[in-house]
């Protein structure tokens, strides 16, 4: 028998673990997959017995675990040494250490400077490097498309979040996903089309996505491609 805490659930020729969490908020039982796993959340004080609840919905609990599970397995293991490639605006550069002032991104390579990545390694230098790019890049493109768009964004934050590349606050400040820069180009573009589109309307009702296709007539080929290639714009294992 399963503790409260967690438990096990077997499909056919797979067993899939979950873990139990009571709410104070959950008002309805449910089961949450992610690429992190399978929750089973409870009301507080409820009765309800989770391995009863997951074996009721074994068959779309396996559908939604062998999903993630495709995505954990293409999510990319990181060493952090001197020639190993890493994505920047859609292409794969190796890292090279070299004895140069300051580092940057050339055509084909992340250079890194030798002395700070003595200081700090190889993995805080080229974050630090990754996320000064990415401002520059999205500056440029907000610019961009803002003038086109006739909309007046406010400050620019680089984040970090597991499971959003982009946000628009009531304040007009945009805060994007530094990992998004590991992206191609066009998928940068919609993020940033999709969030200046929120200026003009705050839901995403239908006159939202209109303004969306009128700057990125491709955009629902960019949705999918975020669906299906958000795991390997990782940089650690606790971006997953």
């Amino acid at each position: 028998m399963p503790s409260e805490n967690s438990g096990s659930l077997r499909v056919f020729d797979k067993t899939i673990d979950y873990e139990v969490r009571r709410s104070d908020d959950a008002t309805q039982p449910r089961i949450d997959v992610d690429i992190h796993g399978v929750t089973v959340v409870l009301p507080a004080g409820s009765d309800i017995e989770p391995q009863e609840l997951v074996e009721d919905n074994a068959q779309w609990v396996l559908e939604k675990w062998r999903h993630y599970e495709g995505h954990r397995k293409k999510a990319p293991s990181r060493s952090f040494e001197p020639g190993e490639t890493f994505p920047y605006r859609g292409r794969e550069l190796p890292a090279e250490v070299r004895d140069v002032d300051q580092s940057h991104i050339e055509t084909d390579a992340f250079v890194l400077a030798a002395d700070t990545v003595e200081e700090a390694g190889i993995q805080d230098m080229l974050e630090a490097l990754y996320r000064r790019e990415a401002r520059s890049v999205f500056e440029s493109r907000i610019d961009h498309y803002a003038d086109k768009m006739g909309v007046e964004p406010g400050k620019l934050e680089l984040r970090n979040q597991r499971t959003r590349w982009a946000s628009c606050s009531p304040q007009r400040t945009l805060s994007f996903n530094w990992r998004l820069v590991m992206a191609p180009d066009s998928i940068i573009d919609y993020v940033v089309v999709h969030e200046l589109a929120h200026l003009r309307e705050k839901n995403h009702t239908n006159r939202f996505w209109s303004i969306v296709r009128k700057y990125d007539p491709d955009y629902e080929s960019h949705v999918d491609w975020l669906t299906e290639n958000s795991s390997t714009l990782i940089f650690t294992e606790e971006d997953l």
